[in-house]
């Protein structure tokens, strides 16, 4: 069987290029939003500004977005830039817009801006007209998250915020920042995931001892030898990194095997038939299915790359090997009693989804095992109905596709139809109560 490999030079695309943006509209960062609303939206990452894009659509015009930014977008594209990325693993088809509408989609939006492109992003495009998987340049797709916030108006409905807690009753939702409070119809929660904590035996818990980091703070700079910890997309871009400041890189790999493949998740959960794996299945079926295809993965693009890396002796890998002990200084106890002695080590463990624990009462949240309880129709907290969640808190009643703008894209077209179709329904009976209290 012939395998085809990408060359790595498809992981690089400018960044900071100038875009044609739509007029400026208001960006509420510093005033408080209204005191209620239709729909409050937590979180502006790219399953935030698909939900508040869709209800667009939808005739939903009330509603505010709370986000610890204060931007669409934000802090998603703050962390890619950490990491140096220049290209996103999803693929033009995979994108923050609405289905089921004549909307501008990321491919129509690359293509009208033709002149900015460079000769290897325009081939890509090419690709994907064809119907073949291509990569997406994070300067194109940032530009495209600015042009959704605009033309949906997003960008005035956002405010900078913390949330502290979401409290649903029978027929509202108020949720309570650290500056401000909303009482509004419903709430959709688009909290996304948090880097996965070291375990507490590593260094007794609590803080990183000197010269251990994780994913998402700065690398220091200085020093020749380098520990990446991880298996996934994130420790490759930091291999990377360290590759090309000349640094002798150490990757700590616990499986036998660093795995490279196209997304992050099996293809077929993209696909309807993929996500009906899910419908009718049992809890434990689906743990195992999600054990077993929501794994750490490397875009093949790096694969080459790796390789070579590691033929010269610039990269050492050490497959198979668990992380018993971290001391200061730095050093990694491995499980077969070897160590890893570097300058500074960064941990890249993965994430966990932030499923409303911490925000939301325990019986709205019905935590099953890191899991909330949704109705695998409309995403709806079984235990809070007028609470809906969009993005990796879904996985459970979608698939391992749900963490992904694509999944992003089939709960957001679920919960915004359902969103709607209430506020509709409860339309009368909202007048009726205006009109007795006017009596």
């Amino acid at each position: 069987m012939i395998t085809f490999v990408p060359e790595p030079h498809l992981l690089e695309s400018p960044r900071g290029r100038e875009w044609p943006v739509l007029p400026a509209t208001r960006a509420a960062v510093t005033a408080e939003p209204p005191p209620g609303a239709d729909v409050v939206i937590v979180g502006a990452g790219p399953a935030g500004l698909a939900v508040a894009s869709a209800l667009w659509h939808h005739g939903v015009r009330d509603i505010v977005v709370v986000d610890r930014d204060g931007r669409p977008c934000g802090r998603f594209f703050d962390r890619v830039d950490l990491l140096g990325q220049r290209v996103l693993r999803s693929p033009y088809e995979h994108h923050p817009g609405v289905e089921g509408y004549r909307d501008c989609e990321l491919l129509d939006f690359a293509r009208l801006h033709w002149s900015v492109l460079t000769p290897v992003e325009r081939r890509e495009i090419r690709m994907a007209q064809a119907g073949h998987r291509s990569v997406v340049p994070v300067d194109v797709f940032e530009a495209y998250c600015r042009h959704l916030a605009a033309s949906h108006h997003v960008t005035e409905r956002t405010w900078r915020g913390s949330v502290r807690e979401v409290l649903p009753t029978s027929d509202a939702v108020t949720v309570r920042a650290d500056r401000f409070s909303i009482t509004a119809r419903h709430a959709v929660l688009c909290l996304g995931e948090e880097r996965r904590s070291a375990p507490d035996t590593w260094w007794g818990g609590g803080y990183p001892p000197r010269g251990v980091s994780y994913w998402d703070e700065p690398v220091p700079q200085g020093g020749k030898r380098l520990a990446v910890v991880g298996a996934g997309l994130t420790a490759a871009h930091l291999i990377s990194n360290g590759l090309a400041q000349g640094r002798e890189v150490h990757w700590v790999v616990r499986e036998a095997g660093e795995r490279y493949q196209c997304a992050d998740v099996n293809s077929s959960f993209f696909r309807p038939e993929g996500r009906a794996r899910f419908d009718g299945v049992s809890w434990s079926d689906r743990l195992e299915l999600m054990g077993r295809f929501r794994r750490a993965s490397i875009m093949f693009e790096f694969r080459p790359m790796l390789e070579a890396a590691e033929a010269e002796g610039r990269l050492v890998v050490h497959r198979g090997k668990a992380i018993t002990k971290v001391t200061p200084g730095v050093g990694l106890h491995l499980e077969d009693g070897s160590r890893v002695s570097v300058d500074h080590a960064v941990l890249a463990l993965g994430t966990t989804p932030s499923i409303g624990d911490g925000l939301m009462p325990d019986d709205a949240v019905l935590d099953r095992g890191g899991w909330p309880r949704l109705d695998e129709r409309t995403f709806a907290y079984v235990g809070a109905p007028r609470v809906f969640a969009v993005g990796a808190a879904a996985g459970m009643a979608l698939g391992p596709a749900a963490r992904n703008i694509d999944g992003h894209r089939v709960a957001t077209a679920r919960v915004a139809a359902t969103v709607a179709e209430n506020l509709r329904r409860d339309a009368p009976l909202r007048a009726a109560a205006k009109d007795v209290a006017r009596v």
